[in-house]
């Protein structure tokens, strides 16, 4: 893992959750994004290289909806960069980690993503993310 890339917040309301965090950071979001196949909207904010995702379920059975069902609103996951997604798949399963998809997918923010599942990891959902420009 080369650095944390961000910290994903699951949210009830964007519109809301994004008012909440201009005023709180200072600064307004820089992007928002809707990724279908996760049914979920996200909105990034920038502090100081570290980025702040809040997600946003788009659909009613999106892993956030459930999330956010079981949990409530709060801090979802941590992504960590890599140098290289397919590799560190592979590293992880290796070590014994247990994958909630067991190849890299299409993520927000330009990114190739993949998951490792919190059971294996302490209860922390960890996101792996590799920018898709990086990428072979």
């Amino acid at each position: 893992m080369e650095k944390l890339e961000h910290i994903g917040i699951a949210v009830k309301n964007l519109a809301q959750a994004n008012a909440l965090f201009e005023k709180l950071l200072g600064k307004p979001h820089y992007k928002i994004e809707e990724v279908a196949s996760e049914g979920v909207r996200t909105s990034f904010f920038e502090v100081n290289g570290v980025k702040i995702e809040l997600l946003e379920a788009s659909t009613e059975n999106s892993p956030i909806a459930k999330f956010i069902e079981k949990r409530g609103e709060g801090i979802h996951h941590l992504a960590f960069e890599v140098k290289n997604i397919n590799e560190s798949i592979d590293h992880y399963k290796s070590q014994g980690f247990e994958l909630i998809n067991q190849h890299a997918k299409k993520g927000a923010d330009n990114k190739m993503i993949c998951f490792l599942h919190p059971k294996s990891t302490g209860g922390v959902l960890i996101e792996l993310c590799q920018d898709v420009s990086t990428t072979s």
